[in-house]
């Protein structure tokens, strides 16, 4: 080799040393850029992964307002045990750049107080304390933060993407050169120079794979924040729905709700509850027991304080339907409770409260009550109505042979006056038996259309000499036509009967009112009252400034012999037969009172469908005649007093016990004048249904009841069923001489013993 070519190989083997060594140099540089820009990628990943966690840290405490969700404040709690260390490794990773380390430095304690105020915020809404709350919300300290440690990060983050552009420059610079003095060198490094780029060429891709996976992490974590705040946000929109829907049944519920915790403080009612139990914000269960009286089902017996409901369902007993009573002090009316009880568990299983549910039925009640009163009312008026025909049958026989006693005993005074003892104690009897039967609603009314304005107007004339100076009374009635159809002389018996109650309670002088009014009944009003049919009535109010009545005795009122009166001062049968006439006639009656404050009766009368009817007058007393009757009547007492009676008025008589016996006389041609049947007859036949079977015999024949309790024979809805004749039992000579004198005339008019005196 010659020294050129030696000089020329040196220069070559330098040459190639030197390119060697540059390359070798290169290389190195273009490793450490590399490396570099990996670091910078591993920054960008460490800012991403705390922007990350801080936004963690805010979602949990916005989810904890939402929900009150321990899991909520676990979370906070993880992941501010986070932020700190996170904090530091990013320190770490821009620990060559002195202003990025300074600006983290200064991010790092806004970030720490971000996160302080979202565990602040969460346990003053954990305690409930909701001054504290709005005094924090009030600052608005943590927006600003959070905008702030944002803002930081985004300086972080664009200064690590400037230096990985100017490092991904430098190294793509180093390239080229390399490349240029690979070219330039020898064919012997070729191979080198080729390597070499090859080498860069693959640590290029790595970085650009890299940095797009580091863009696509990027990417998806800002995805996965952008879902996961959508979620909650239709989240807080479903609940905030769900909510608003619980809170508006809640609150429109009619019965009162209470929860409480295991001390008996109320933590939730509804406005029921106001009105019901009379709770107020802030009261606990001891404030609301101290504004009532609490008694069992009752109504007398007092409730204990181990069988309140709080104190039973706190002791973990389950409960529906318990009834209680309860009486405000402030005077408001007693509430029938129905009180439903259930315990409500921690998650250990430990009693931490209570719901009760309290259901108003004092409605119901009292219209059970009603019921109740009126069906033992009815059960009293039928016991009334079965022995009124027995004891009428006797007063018939008592009351008509005491009168012929008396009248024949003129020249025997003493005992005329012994005989005159027993009549009048038969016709009290009578009386009494009267009260009954009205009150049994079995008395044979004769109702007409009656002009009530004008029927009280009369009544309150014959009520002022009847209750003495020292009671005023005074008239408001309704202007207009206003006919109600009933019986006039059973309402001014009633009128009466009210107004003699209301003067014994006005012992020493008051004011008795007496109205009239039209007035509709509506279903509601129905419903309450299980004995009223919605409609129009004529209503009848009679009212005093007496002493007035308590509930005890209102709901007695109606009762026969139930009286507050002193012995013997009134049988108790006034306000029965009142009650008995008013219903049998299709009407209701309703007592108002308060003690020491009066009592007013309102009787509420069926109304008539045109103009008043005329009272038809008295025909005259007809003593006797010639004719043949045909007395059918069981009692062999009575039918011996009639058929005397008859005949000592020149009538003929003929007698039998039973239909039986009547149809077979009849059909072997017996003839008579006119049929006087008992309505009420042994042998499976009525009065009513012996005169159908005589009337096919006979036709036309003419026929006189008699009953001392008529059933539903000949009496339909309250009245004498059309065309019927009744003479009632106990009657008299001269009313039995009237009665067959009309009934052989052919007459369509009943007739009845006077109306008896008030009780």
């Amino acid at each position: 080799m010659i020294p050129t070519q030696r000089v020329i190989l040196g220069a070559g083997l330098a040459i190639l040393l030197i390119i060697t060594a540059a390359s070798i140099a290169l290389d190195v540089k273009s490793r450490s850029d590399a490396a570099w820009v990996h670091q910078t990628v591993r920054v960008q990943k460490k800012i991403s992964d705390l922007r990350v966690l801080l936004r963690r840290a805010e979602s949990a405490a916005r989810g904890y307002e939402l929900y009150r969700s321990p899991a909520f404040s676990a979370e906070l709690q993880a992941v501010q045990a986070q932020i700190a260390p996170a904090l530091a490794e990013l320190k770490r990773g821009v620990r060559d750049n002195p202003d990025q380390v300074k600006l983290l430095e200064g991010t790092e304690p806004l970030a720490l107080r971000r996160v302080e105020i979202a565990a602040e915020a969460m346990r003053l809404r954990a305690a409930g304390d909701e001054a504290g709350i709005a005094a924090l919300n009030g600052k608005a300290e943590g927006r600003g933060l959070m905008d702030a440690v944002m803002g930081n990060l985004d300086h972080l983050s664009a200064e690590e993407d400037r230096v990985l552009a100017a490092r991904s420059e430098d190294s793509r610079r180093t390239g080229i050169v390399l490349l240029g003095i690979d070219v330039a060198g020898a064919l012997l490094i070729l191979l080198l120079v080729a390597l070499m780029m090859r080498e860069s060429r693959r640590a290029t891709v790595q970085l650009e794979s890299t940095l797009s996976e580091t863009t696509a992490a990027k990417h998806a974590l800002e995805a996965a924040v952008a879902e996961r705040t959508e979620h909650l946000v239709n989240a807080h929109d479903e609940l905030r729905l769900s909510v608003n829907v619980l809170q508006s049944t809640f609150h429109s519920m009619a019965e009162a709700v209470l929860v409480i915790d295991a001390e008996g403080n109320v933590l939730l009612s509804n406005p029921a509850a106001e009105r019901m139990l009379l709770h107020r914000t802030g009261m606990n269960l001891r404030n609301l027991r101290a504004l009532s009286d609490v008694f069992h089902g009752d109504g007398v017996t007092p409730l204990k304080a181990d069988e309140l409901p709080s104190v039973r369902v706190l002791r973990g007993e389950k409960f529906e339907d318990m009834e209680m009573i309860v009486r405000p002090h402030s005077g408001n009316p007693s509430r029938h409770l129905m009180i439903s009880g259930r315990p409500m568990l921690d998650g250990q299983g430990n009693i931490s409260g209570a719901v009760l549910v309290y259901h108003d039925a004092t409605m119901s009640r009292e219209t059970e009550r009603q019921l109740y009163q009126s069906q033992k009312l009815d059960a009293i008026g039928k016991l009334t109505g079965g022995v009124a025909h027995d004891f009428n049958n006797m007063l018939t026989v008592i009351s008509g042979n005491t009168e012929t006693l008396v009248a024949s005993l003129k020249e025997q005074p003493e005992l005329q006056r012994v005989a005159r003892l027993i009549d009048e104690a038969a016709e009290r009897c009578a009386e009494l038996i009267q009260h009954l039967l009205a009150f049994a609603r079995r008395q044979p009314l004769q109702p007409r259309n009656v002009e009530i304005n004008a029927a009280i107007a009369d009544i309150a004339k014959l009520l002022r000499p009847t209750l003495g100076e020292q009671i005023q009374i005074e008239t408001v009635l309704e202007q207009g036509p206003m006919t109600a159809h009933i019986d006039p002389s059973r309402l001014t018996n009633a009128v009466l009967n009210m107004a003699i109650n209301a003067r014994d309670a006005m012992p020493n002088g008051g004011k008795l009112l007496l109205e009239t009014h039209r007035v509709v009944l509506d279903e509601a009003y129905a419903q309450a009252h299980a004995d009223v049919v919605a409609g129009p009535y004529v209503m009848l109010a009679v009212s005093d400034t007496g002493t007035g009545m308590s509930p005890d005795t209102q709901q007695k009122a109606f009762e026969p012999f139930f009286t507050t009166k002193e012995v013997g001062k009134g049988s108790g049968l006034g306000l029965s037969m009142v009650y008995g006439f008013v219903k049998q006639s299709g009407g209701h009656i309703k007592i108002y009172s308060e003690e020491s404050h009066g009592t007013t009766i309102k009787l509420y009368l069926p109304p008539g469908d045109g103009m008043a009817d005329v009272a038809a007058t008295g025909a005259p007393q007809i003593e006797g005649g010639a004719e043949t009757i045909f007395v059918v009547e069981d009692d062999s007492l009575v039918r011996s007093f009639v058929t005397a009676q008859l005949q000592s008025l020149g009538y003929k008589t003929i007698a039998a016990p039973d239909g039986k016996t009547a149809l077979e006389l009849i059909a072997a041609g017996q003839p008579f004048d006119l049929l006087f049947t008992d309505v009420v007859i042994p042998g499976g036949m009525s009065g009513r249904e012996l005169a159908d079977e005589v009337a096919k015999l006979r036709p036309g024949v003419k026929v006189l009841y008699t009953s001392g309790y008529t059933d539903n024979a000949i009496v339909h809805h309250g009245k004498l069923d059309d065309g019927v004749m009744l003479l009632t039992k106990p009657y008299r000579r001269n009313q039995l001489a009237e009665m067959i004198r009309k009934a052989l005339a052919g007459g369509v008019a009943s007739a009845s013993p006077a109306p008896p005196p008030p009780a």
